[in-house]
């Protein structure tokens, strides 16, 4: 089941991003017969290969492994205003969670 998930994921990530899966090979250093397997859900990949999946796709390791993905945003372009209305923004969600209040 679990390599199954990470299979699909890796395949989901890899179409949304235009590779082949000879393409993602040569970015993560392995064959493409690995990506194969790995899509496939016949085996998982190293651990080296799941770090270096995640820097090409810009994910945490968790989006692969996890029933749940989370997926990280890269703030790099933005504003220091902006990543401060942003984390401001996510701080007030975080509270009506917690406050058990649902936006309308």
């Amino acid at each position: 089941m679990l390599q199954r998930r990470v299979g699909m994921r890796i395949r989901e990530v890899r179409e949304q991003s235009g590779m082949t899966q000879a393409e993602l090979a040569e970015r993560v250093h392995v064959s493409r017969s690995s990506v194969e397997s790995w899509e496939s859900g016949q085996s998982y990949p190293s651990i080296d290969s799941c770090v270096a999946l995640s820097e090409t796709f810009h994910l945490s390791t968790d989006y692969f492994f996890l029933p749940i993905p989370r997926k990280n945003v890269i703030l790099d372009d933005l504003s220091e205003r902006e990543k401060q209305m942003l984390l401001e923004m996510l701080a007030f969600f975080d509270e009506e969670k917690k406050g058990g209040r649902r936006l309308k």
